[in-house]
């Protein structure tokens, strides 16, 4: 069945399950905040917001595997990183269950990358033997797992058929360079090295894995009605929009806040993973400062970051004076080649 691009006002049954997929620096924590996820009265998820694969993605990019090809790895590094997944998953499903217990909405929120195979994360081939040995172990319940081309991720088509999905995106000349700036902070507190870095920075600086998602729901049998996209431009200017994202999902358009005090946003201390040394704590929390920073010095949503047009090449002249030619290159080579899965995406979006 072919999804239906026109998304009705609401939707008759709203889902009990809602994953919002982003990209970093797409002001994801924006629209949650906009949400108010921690105020939805019918809303159960974690105290990250949503994020539950963050220590895997962590920990794999930390560890090199980002940069390093399938036919590289040990058995033994499959296993752990495979172990790194499961985890993950098995605290989402716990959320899942108790989300069901209650009789509330699972929120989830991922960026893209986080929970997609490492296999589709190198260049050529996707490599179908090496992809099996990361995949997770799915309860029984959600029947026989199977992987389709689009599906590219660590979790299956009858587990992602759970969820209904929404994604959020931003113009690639305003999020790179964003991405860039935030990573080079956190490698200046030690939260990654050089090589983590560039690997970081090579799989980030794309929209085809939020893409590749979309077309795997327009795919779906039972998925009649498009996923909603938020376009980060949309959500600064016309805010409203937030209350339609709403209507689609079932979340309760009165709890939706426009503005906020200072006082309630200080969240980065929620994000270490707790089970380190206090050193490899504040290291976490020292980077989820860096990544919400701006929002946590808001009280509400900053047009000036949301320019009505965008000159690449005249952003590219900055991005030379404040990276350097290499660096500059880089993020302008991602920005011309995430466009068109941008303007894909963007073309599908929400409009009051």
């Amino acid at each position: 069945m072919a999804i239906d691009n026109t998304v009705p006002a609401t939707l008759p049954n709203p889902p009990k399950r809602l994953l919002l997929v982003s990209v970093p620096r797409t002001a994801s924590n924006l629209l949650s905040k906009m949400l108010n996820i921690e105020g939805q009265p019918n809303v159960h998820t974690n105290a990250k917001a949503g994020y539950f694969f963050y220590n895997a993605f962590t920990a794999i990019a930390n560890g090199g595997y980002l940069s390093k090809p399938c036919s590289q790895w040990t058995e033994s590094e499959k296993t752990e990183v495979r172990a790194l997944f499961q985890t993950c998953f098995n605290e989402l499903e716990d959320y899942c269950t108790e989300a069901e217990a209650t009789n509330k909405i699972m929120f989830a929120k991922e960026h893209s990358f986080w929970f997609s195979n490492p296999a589709a994360l190198q260049p050529g081939v996707y490599d179908t033997e090496f992809a099996k040995a990361l995949h997770v172990d799915i309860p029984a319940r959600y029947g026989e797992q199977t992987y389709s081309a689009n599906n590219q991720t660590v979790i299956s088509d009858e587990y992602l058929r759970t969820w209904q999905l929404a994604f959020i995106i931003r113009h690639p000349a305003l999020a790179w360079p964003s991405l860039y700036r935030a990573m080079l902070k956190m490698q200046a507190i030690g939260f990654m090295d050089e090589d983590g870095l560039k690997g970081a920075s090579a799989t980030n600086m794309t929209m085809r894995w939020s893409r590749r998602l979309y077309d795997w729901a327009a795919e779906q049998p039972d998925i009649a009605v498009a996923p909603p996209i938020i376009d980060a431009h949309d959500l600064i200017h016309t805010p409203q929009i937030v209350q339609k994202l709403c209507a689609q999902t079932g979340l309760d358009p009165a709890s939706v806040q426009f503005e906020w005090g200072s006082a309630d946003i200080k969240k980065a201390e929620l994000w270490a993973p707790g089970a380190e040394c206090d050193a490899e704590q504040q290291k976490h929390i020292k980077a989820a400062n860096i990544m919400l920073s701006t929002l946590q010095s808001s009280s509400t949503p900053n047009k000036a970051l949301a320019p009505e047009t965008i000159d690449i090449a005249a952003e590219a002249v900055k991005w030379r004076a404040e990276f350097g030619d290499e660096i500059a290159g880089v993020i302008e080579k991602a920005v011309h080649d995430s466009m068109d899965d941008y303007e894909y995406l963007k073309a599908r979006k929400l409009c009051l």
